[in-house]
């Protein structure tokens, strides 16, 4: 009899920790590896969230919480959704995880009987289809195209329902393009939602790191524009805070789900670590300078290597809106071949980028969006100049296709 279970034939290693483990290797053999292919901020989690988590451990604030998490940090985010956001949620509507991944999750677990439709627009991040297939369900991948900025349209979405339908999974602004809905493209979305009683995971775990305008909740629109469609919100301090490896994260919804959430996470890993918790109280209530600070660095980069990709002979780069990603058109390079090999999809040209020019990025094809690559500017702009230089001098050694 097998031990591993058969479930886990379904589902795939993730593209993002594959190139990471890969980079590790080569750095282990003493390369000067340059990562563009980071999904963390390069800045350190504020002072005053690492004090206050030094304070819980002088105070012995060491113990289990309760397994939505503490009142006081449930108490925390629900000041900022109203602050922030414009929401009021009780912390009765609030659980807190280890991080936005368990979010999503749980909320998928408690959720998803067997044979349930989650619908999954692409580029999509590429845990999401296979949270859905561990828990039983069929992810449908409908596919949003560089010209419509990487998002589906209304359409596309009504004809990709079915009876079995009973979530839409989607994320903005989104990693990995870093594009950003908008507020009328995601009302269509609320509305088909409530017309066919499904509900949306909506994942906004970049909401902060917005460049151009302003970013609306899914969860505001429906409530403005008074839609009724069932939402859950999920968002992590990972990114807003540089708080990574610290792992919490938070949903928001209607009391019945967050419930079943909080029986799920019950029975898997408890509650979120309290250590934790108490830094991102202060995360959250604290002074807020950090998070502009990170977001000016980002723009200045964001328009760097958007600048540097776009002079690469057929590379294209669109500017996107928020996180700290762009989604450049690599396809001119599919089908060329080095020495070695020939580059059949993003990941033989990710690997190329990799072994030839010592860099590190993340193929397209791994979020479901061949002909395309992930470059992060969550890095200094020296480093950005440095990475697209050698980038472009290893596409140049290239053989065109025959």
């Amino acid at each position: 009899m097998a031990l591993i279970a058969e479930r886990l034939n379904r589902i795939k290693p993730s593209a993002t920790m594959g190139v990471s483990g890969r980079a590790q290797e080569l750095k282990a053999q003493g390369m000067d590896i340059i990562s563009l292919g980071a999904g963390e901020p390069d800045f350190d989690t504020p002072d005053n969230a690492k004090e206050a988590a030094i304070s819980a451990i002088k105070l012995g604030e060491t113990k289990y919480t309760l397994v939505p998490g503490t009142l006081a940090l449930r108490e925390a985010i629900s000041a900022k959704f109203k602050r922030e956001n414009g929401l009021d949620y009780a912390p009765s509507q609030i659980q807190v995880a280890s991080g936005g991944k368990q979010s999503i999750y749980n909320a998928i677990m408690a959720t998803v009987e067997e044979g349930d439709e989650v619908i999954i627009p692409a580029p999509y991040w590429v845990s999401y289809p296979d949270i859905v297939l561990l828990a039983g369900g069929t992810p449908v991948i409908v596919e949003g195209y560089a010209e419509n900025d990487f998002k589906i349209t209304s359409e596309q979405l009504e004809e990709a329902i079915t009876p079995k339908t009973k979530w839409l999974l989607i994320n903005s602004p989104s990693n990995p393009t870093g594009g950003i809905w908008s507020n009328e493209s995601i009302i269509k979305l609320l509305k088909i939602a409530k017309k066919h009683n499904w509900a949306i995971i909506s994942d906004e775990c970049y909401e902060r790191l917005v460049y151009d305008g302003t970013f609306t909740s899914t969860e505001k629109l429906n409530q403005d524009n008074n839609i009724g469609a069932e939402v859950i919100t999920c968002i992590s301090l990972s990114k807003t805070y540089a708080m990574t490896g610290w792992r919490i994260g938070y949903s928001a919804g209607p009391r019945d789900i967050i419930k079943a959430m909080s029986k799920i996470q019950g029975q898997a890993t408890s509650c979120a670590n309290s250590i934790g918790q108490k830094a991102s109280i202060e995360a959250l209530i604290g002074d807020q300078s950090c998070v502009e600070d990170m977001k000016r660095a980002f723009k200045e980069r964001r328009d760097l290597i958007v600048r540097l990709l776009n002079k690469i002979k057929g590379v294209t780069c669109r500017v996107p809106g928020g996180a700290f990603y762009v989604f450049p058109d690599f396809s001119y390079y599919l089908g060329m071949h080095s020495e070695e090999k020939l580059l059949k999809d993003t990941f033989d040209i990710s690997e190329y980028i990799l072994d030839c020019a010592k860099v590190v990025t993340v193929p397209g094809d791994g979020f479901g969006s061949p002909g395309h690559i992930r470059f992060s500017y969550a890095t200094s702009t020296q480093i950005i100049k440095k990475g697209i230089g050698k980038v472009e001098s290893a596409l140049k050694k290239l053989k065109s296709k025959e």
